[in-house]
Formats: structure tokens, C-alpha cells, sequence
């Protein structure tokens, strides 16, 4: 057992300086002949490996300065009391933020590149594309919105019906973009899942479940980006956006499905690079924890790559462990069952494992919540606790991780946040088959 908070997680020079070498080279290659056919990508890499690496530098040099500002907590699942800084979600958004500022000019280089080198010749003017433009930068400013409204959350810990229109608001510079684009602005949702209504919530409460969640979603998205255009990046194009030209002959569909697939990696990589250098500090056991800042930016991310890819069917089955446990935790979130204001499963100290948090009953449930109840029990979901009467007394907390630990017993939390990412991956496997495999069975003529 561990009695005093563990130090900080050490960074080799070493590997730094190097990793930094790297990055400046994917930099610097779109501008050394010959000339690569996605030079935007090379450089959107370069500037996810020193998102990377500032991430993995500020998070535990601005800890001790969050401690000051009184933004700090205790790790409920561990046997110490010692702060650690909280809200460092901040750090990431900001590191991810100013890494998709710098790279805007690399985005459109190719459009600079013509405005400066080329004269109107008779009717050809070449065009900026100003709307490729826009979309960027209001997914950008909606991100940023995000970003101050989730620390606003953090520091002032909004309620849950106060925090329900945040991502509205947010969404706005998006949608009104995409709405002068003409595009669609409704968000096609799976037939089986549109009862839900889009709403999900985020797991957390152990070291390393919201980064990692959201680092194999990230993730997942641009292998999903690799599947679409792969077929369509076979032949060597470029066009006016992200460094590729069309050649002669690429159908205008084509053209605009690549283009949409590479607007997300875009996005994607510089997610992937803060989140994994958090990860490095958040892992078991945690030295930083990200607060709603990180959720509430990574969720955005997502929706804004979903948004204007045009693949939110898509994207929604990444979420599937994500609606299980939205779908699980309804009876406790529309008060059927009582809500514990933290659900996290509870922590032993004599043996350092997790056990299934309950839910106390102070009087019997109502005939429909024991009903749910009695229903959730027979498919092993939760766990009862009756009176000899047959009164339900307690419940385990409805949370996937209560469940995790219902149907496999006790376990440590390094085991715990490991099994959620094992069941991340596997439903990012699912919705893959799904999505190239059963998607006419599943949703209605649009596999978007």
C-alpha cells in the first residue's frame, strides 16, 4: 500500500529533444522537394508531436501553480489525503488549441502559394477558399467557447441542469457556419439509438478513464478516416485545401469525401497528441486530473469533426460504451432510484480493491423503480440488497463501472480503468463492423 502521494512522473531529456527533432521535420518537409502529396498532413503530424511534448512538460510544471489557485482535490480511491491539481484540462485545451492556430496558414498553403506566385490570366481567378476558411475557424472559435466554459464548470461546479444548454451555446459559430455552407445541420442518428436523443455521458472517476476514453475515440476516428478516403487517395491528387491537388479526371465526389476526411485528422491528431501526454500524468496512480475542461473540449472535438465530416452515424457508434452507461444510469438520473452525489465505486484500504458503490434506499422504492430494479438484477447488471421481507434495501450504483465490478468481482483500479479501455477498444471494433459491414441493417440508407 502506498501512504504518501507518489511524485512526479520523470521526463527523459533524451527522448524530448528528439521527439522535437522529429516534429520539426514533418514540419519542415512540405517545404523540401519533391514535394509530398498531403503536405497539410505532414505538418498537422509535426504539430501534434510538440503538442505532445508541451503537454507532457506544462502538465506537472503548472501543477504546483492550480494547488495555489486552490484548484486542487483528494484522489477518493486512494488512502492519502495529499492534493493533487485539479482542472488541468485547461493545459490540454490550450496546448490543442494553439496548435490548430499555428497551423492554419499550413492548411491553406497551397492557396497562399497561387495567390502569390500566379496572375489572373484572361477569366481564371484563382479562388482562397474562404469557406473551407470559415468552417475552420468557427470550429475553432467553438472550441475555444468550450474551453472557458468548461473552466468556468471546474472552478464554480455548475449544476446539471445549468450545465445542459453549455454545449448549445458552444455549437452556435459552428452551426450558423455550416448552415451558410448549406449544409445539413440535423446530426443523423442510428435508428436503434434514436430514443436517446443524443445524450451520453462521460465515464470518469478513476485515474486515467476520461483521457483514455477519449484517446481511443480520437483514435478510432482517423482510422475511420483512413478506411474512406484510402480507396480515393490512390490515385495522387491535390487540391486548393489541406495541401492536395486534384488531378484531372477525380470525380467532384471523390474530391469533396477526401476533403472531408481530411478536415478530421486535422483536428484528431493534435487531440490524440495532448491526450496522450495527459495520460502519461493521469495514469494509476494520478498525478494531475483533468476536471470538465478536458470532457467538455474533447466532446466538441468530436462533434465539430462529426459535424463538418459529415459522418455523426458514424462517429455516435463510437460511443457505445458511452450509451450503455447512459442507458444503465437512467433510473438513478431521472430519480427512480437514489443518486449518490459521487457514484465512483468504493475503495478498501485494507486490500486496496474496488468494490461496487450502493445507492440506500430511506423507503421502499416505488413499484416501477423495483421493477427496473428486479430487471436489471436478472440480467446481472446490478447487485440488491433485500430486507426479509423482500423490500429492496440497497442497489450497486448504475455506472458501467459498478457493473465492470458486479460481474467480475474486486479489483484495483489500475485493473478497473484497464478493462474500460479493453471494452472502449472492443466497442470501437463493433461500431467498425457495424459501420463497413451491417450499416444496412442498422441505419436508414445513410451510412454518414
Amino acid at each position: 500500500m502506498v501512504s504518501t502521494a507518489v511524485p512526479p512522473r520523470t521526463l527523459s531529456s533524451t527522448f524530448l529533444l528528439g521527439l522535437a527533432s522529429v516534429a520539426s521535420w514533418f514540419i519542415v518537409r512540405p517545404f523540401l522537394d519533391p514535394i509530398p502529396s498531403l503536405s497539410g498532413l505532414y505538418t498537422s503530424i509535426g504539430f501534434s508531436l510538440f503538442a505532445f511534448i508541451a503537454t507532457l512538460y506544462l502538465v506537472p510544471a503548472l501543477g504546483p501553480t492550480f494547488i495555489k489557485a486552490h484548484l486542487s482535490g483528494r484522489d477518493l480511491l486512494k488512502d492519502y489525503a495529499t492534493p493533487i491539481p485539479e482542472s488541468l484540462g485547461l493545459v490540454c485545451a490550450s496546448v490543442y488549441t494553439l496548435a490548430l492556430i499555428l497551423f492554419i496558414p499550413f492548411a491553406f498553403s497551397d492557396s497562399l502559394t497561387i495567390h502569390l506566385t500566379q496572375t489572373p490570366e484572361g477569366i481564371f481567378v484563382p479562388e482562397f477558399p474562404h469557406s473551407r476558411l470559415s468552417v475552420y475557424l468557427s470550429s475553432l472559435l467553438s472550441l475555444l467557447m468550450t474551453t472557458i466554459l468548461g473552466f468556468l464548470d471546474d472552478v464554480f461546479d455548475i449544476r446539471w441542469r445549468h450545465k445542459l444548454p453549455i454545449p448549445i451555446i458552444a455549437s452556435i459559430p459552428l452551426l450558423m457556419v455550416y448552415f451558410a455552407e448549406r449544409g445539413n445541420t440535423h446530426i443523423v442518428v442510428p435508428l436503434p439509438l434514436r430514443f436517446l436523443l443524443g445524450s451520453l455521458l462521460n465515464l470518469g472517476g478513476i485515474n486515467g478513464s476520461e483521457v483514455g476514453q477519449a484517446l481511443i475515440i480520437a483514435t478510432s476516428v482517423i482510422l475511420n478516416d483512413l478506411f474512406t478516403s484510402l480507396g480515393q487517395l490512390a490515385s495522387v491528387y491535390r487540391s486548393t485545401f489541406s495541401g492536395v491537388r486534384q488531378n484531372a479526371g477525380m470525380a467532384y465526389g471523390s474530391k469533396e469525401l477526401v476533403e472531408r476526411h481530411l478536415f478530421s485528422p486535422y483536428f484528431m491528431l493534435p487531440l490524440v497528441a495532448v491526450c496522450s501526454g495527459f495520460m502519461y500524468h493521469n495514469w494509476y496512480p494520478a498525478r494531475a486530473f483533468p476536471g470538465d475542461t478536458l470532457c467538455y473540449v474533447t466532446g466538441m472535438a468530436f462533434a465539430v469533426v462529426g459535424i463538418q465530416g459529415h459522418f455523426s452515424k458514424t462517429l455516435l457508434l463510437f460511443f457505445l460504451p458511452q450509451i450503455f452507461n447512459f442507458v444503465l444510469s437512467c433510473p438513478q438520473l431521472f430519480g427512480l432510484v437514489p443518486c449518490p452525489r459521487h457514484r465512483v465505486p468504493r475503495f478498501d484500504k485494507v486490500t486496496n480493491l474496488l468494490h461496487p458503490s450502493k445507492a440506500i434506499f430511506m423507503k421502499p422504492p416505488s413499484k416501477l423503480a423495483a421493477t427496473v430494479l428486479w430487471i436489471l438484477s436478472f440480467f446481472k447488471l446490478v447487485d440488491l440488497t433485500l430486507h426479509l421481507s423482500g423490500v429492496i434495501l440497497e442497489t450497486t450504483n448504475l455506472t458501467i463501472l459498478n457493473f465492470f465490478l458486479v460481474r467480475l468481482g474486486p479489483m484495483n483500479e489500475k485493473k478497473l480503468v484497464q478493462v474500460l479501455i479493453c471494452c472502449q477498444i472492443c466497442g470501437s471494433v463493433l461500431a467498425f463492423s457495424v459501420r463497413y459491414g451491417l450499416a444496412g441493417l442498422v441505419y436508414d440508407g445513410d451510412r454518414r
